[in-house]
């Protein structure tokens, strides 16, 4: 009896090993994204805006942060959108140049950057949007609000872990949803 049990598993192992092994390519991990859903961003400041309710908005502390700035974070992806406000005193034009220099800081990791426009004739609200492509470009979206003539806003978003763009593409796709709904919803405080 021993002897048929042997023969038996034996027979098992041989035929067991007669398939081919193909490992499983590497993959990424499933995002599941929440719906958008937005809530007033609506203090003293000096602007207002509609947020997701999934993110948390606190202010800058870091030792170069000004007067209304704010980060808003995205705790579910690792991610953080850097609000900076300035007031214009006929300085525009050097606020806009800084702008693009801190866009371009990019250009070395980025496959390409486009812009957006956008205009709020109404809510005397301009601006660009910068999408940066590339695997390893550390803030793959930035903007610049103004009312062209008093007050200044400029966006960043960044990660907090290692650029790689190709699997969080699904995240900046959202993120960049959640941003433009932001935008199209600011307006100034006067």
């Amino acid at each position: 009896m021993k002897q048929t049990l042997y023969i038996f598993f034996l027979l098992v192992i041989i035929a067991s090993c007669q398939s081919d092994y193909s490992p499983k390519p590497r993959g990424y991990f499933r995002i599941d994204l929440p719906a958008h859903e937005y809530q007033q961003f609506d203090t003293t400041f000096p602007y207002a805006f509609d947020y997701p309710i999934y993110a948390i908005i606190f202010p800058d502390t870091t030792g170069l942060a000004e007067p209304y700035w704010i980060n808003i974070s995205y705790p579910a992806f690792k991610a953080q959108l850097h609000i900076s406000y300035k007031e214009i005193h006929n300085n525009l034009h050097k606020y806009l140049e800084d702008s693009r220099t801190l866009v371009n800081k990019h250009i070395p990791k980025a496959n390409a950057i486009t812009q957006q426009e956008f205009i709020n004739q109404d809510g005397k609200v301009y601006g660009l949007t910068f999408s940066i492509k590339g695997t390893e470009a550390a803030s793959p979206y930035q903007f610049y609000l103004t009312d062209s003539l008093s007050r200044f806003v400029r966006g960043a978003l960044y990660f907090n872990i290692v650029p790689n763009n190709d699997s969080l593409a699904p995240v900046i796709d959202f993120l960049k949803q959640d941003i433009d709904y932001m935008i199209s919803a600011f307006r100034w405080n006067f």
